[in-house]
């Protein structure tokens, strides 16, 4: 896996006990990876904080469109 993909999910992973830090780091990470790394991240985090943050999932990944 990329390191800066590994990078991003340590990031959220410690911001996760803040709902809107966690969001803002999340935007940040999908306007800097790459269109197979967001699709990568996009699951892992459905995996990981589908069940406590699925409103800033939805929203987060809504634009997103995998080519």
């Amino acid at each position: 896996m990329a390191p800066m993909l590994e990078y991003i999910k340590t990031i959220l992973q410690k911001v996760s006990f803040d709902k809107s830090l966690f969001e803002k780091e999340l935007r940040k990470a999908i306007e800097s990876l790459l269109p197979d790394e967001v699709k990568h991240l996009k699951s892992w985090c459905y995996e990981q904080f589908g069940k406590m943050y699925r409103s800033v999932l939805n929203r987060c990944f809504y634009r997103v469109r995998f080519s």
